[in-house]
């Protein structure tokens, strides 16, 4: 199966379910894709932000499950799949995207108290709060800028009704940064 086509499965699959922010997983994925590309970032960081929630497209837990006290751990799956089809510029942000809100929620101030509803539950599930040592592990994370950035991206891309490109308009990013 060709990289795109993959990509396309994964958000026919689960891509309308609910976000939990008031947009669906593909508008989340589509608005993420754009503020990367809006903000110049390389191809490889408009990928992960893009399909940074991919993990969630590929279980088949219900989509409340996070209100069931479980964390489906989606950025694992997520960033494994993805190493399929491209290198870490793209699986390793999106590896990271969770840590990046457990550590920007802990070292930046007022970044808590900015979370929805629904993330400050996830935040909790995931892990909460990072400890001294977590923190400092993390910047160690050779992407973990990325991350970061990916995370801030991750966070603006939740409003409803936001007109952005297709799914067809993120092609071009997706095959020039698949593996050979």
């Amino acid at each position: 199966m060709n990289t795109m086509r993959a990509v396309r499965a994964a958000f026919d699959k689960r891509g309308q379910q609910s976000y939990g922010e008031g947009v669906s997983q593909l508008d989340h994925a589509l608005q993420c894709g754009y503020c990367a590309e809006r903000d110049g970032a390389t191809p490889a960081l408009i990928v992960a932000s893009l399909l940074h929630d991919i993990g969630h497209m590929l279980h088949d837990l219900p989509e409340d499950i996070a209100d069931k006290g479980i964390d489906t751990v989606h950025e694992s799956l997520g960033s494994a799949w993805l190493s399929q089809y491209f290198g870490p510029e793209v699986s390793e942000p999106v590896r990271l995207h969770v840590a990046a809100k457990r550590y920007l929620a802990t070292k930046e101030k007022g970044y808590y108290d900015l979370l929805s509803e629904a993330s400050l539950l996830s935040l909790k599930l995931q892990g909460g709060l990072m400890s001294p040592e977590e923190m400092k592990a993390f910047e160690r994370e050779p992407y973990f800028r990325e991350g970061i950035q990916l995370r801030r991206w991750d966070d603006e891309g939740k409003i409803e009704g936001w007109d952005v490109p297709d799914l067809g308009h993120f092609e071009q990013y997706i095959e020039s940064c698949r593996n050979p």
